[in-house]
């Protein structure tokens, strides 16, 4: 074996360890007390598996309702996301109509825009609309994800016009077209959107923080939060146990999807 190739694969065997070490450091520390926690010389493996930190969590939380918001909105938003930025990233690539370069560009310009900028003209929308402490509040804003817009256009671009105008020949209308011959054909970049969007409603912890209110409605990341800080210190037994929890959904979604998230990004930059 060539001295690059083996290389290659050290170099790469040491960045998997630095980023699975993290992972690994949350996850065992989730099992330690806070004296093995700031252990020095570090504990690096628990010397005694102490479940008690979950058990706080479950008994002194309503953690099941908290997991089960997160998922249902999370959900429900990858859903809404797919939907929308399908149709409207095959339109930006399939169709001509007056400013469409125009509008895409604004779709484009919108990614740039911080967060911190849409917050308070938004909280007062919702509250207007009656979504303060709601699984609405929480969904709809979420639902306007421009980079599924882009990943969809960049992806559908490679689509062959001839496949569309074949489809039109036999007859089919837009709705079928769109149904039958081209979302099965966006699969793969609706799976890597899917993974997206799901971390992004999962991890989106200030909106959040700002939209819910009462203890029930709250969602994982934010509830765990809720007894991990006081006005003193701060329990990182509590806080990796709990992230620990809202780390399992993440990692099962990105497992069911990520073939066609591995595909789905290979394919749509080929083209664009």
């Amino acid at each position: 074996m060539k001295s690059h190739v083996v290389f290659r694969y050290v170099f790469l065997l040491l960045a998997a360890i630095a980023f699975i070490f993290p992972l690994y450091w949350m996850l065992t520390g989730s099992f330690k007390s806070q004296v093995s926690i700031w252990a020095i010389p570090p504990e690096w493996f628990p010397s005694k598996f102490r479940l008690f930190n979950y058990k706080h969590i479950f008994s002194t939380t309503p953690a099941p309702l908290w997991m089960f918001n997160s998922v249902f909105t999370s959900l429900v938003t990858v859903i809404f996301i797919v939907i929308f930025s399908a149709m409207a990233g095959y339109a930006y690539a399939k169709k001509k109509f007056p400013g469409n370069t125009v509008l895409f560009f604004v779709v484009i310009a919108t990614m740039m825009m911080p967060t911190q900028v849409t917050l308070v003209p938004l909280y007062i929308l919702c509250r207007e609309l009656g979504l303060i402490d709601s699984y609405l509040g929480v969904i709809l804003p979420a639902i306007a994800f421009p980079f599924g817009v882009f990943i969809v256009r960049q992806f559908a671009k490679s689509i062959p016009d001839e496949i569309v105008e074949s489809a039109r020949i036999d007859g089919a209308g837009e709705i079928l077209l769109f149904v039958r011959i081209i979302l099965p054909l966006l699969l793969p970049a609706l799976g890597a959107l899917s993974i997206f969007a799901f971390m992004h409603t999962w991890n989106d912890y200030l909106w959040q923080l700002i939209i819910l209110q009462s203890k029930e409605k709250l969602t994982l990341p934010l509830g765990i939060s809720t007894i991990t800080y006081s006005e003193n210190n701060v329990n990182y037994g509590y806080a990796m146990a709990g992230a620990s929890l809202a780390a399992v959904p993440m990692i099962v979604f990105f497992l069911l999807l990520q073939r066609s998230f591995i595909k789905g990004i290979t394919l749509g930059s080929v083209k664009g």
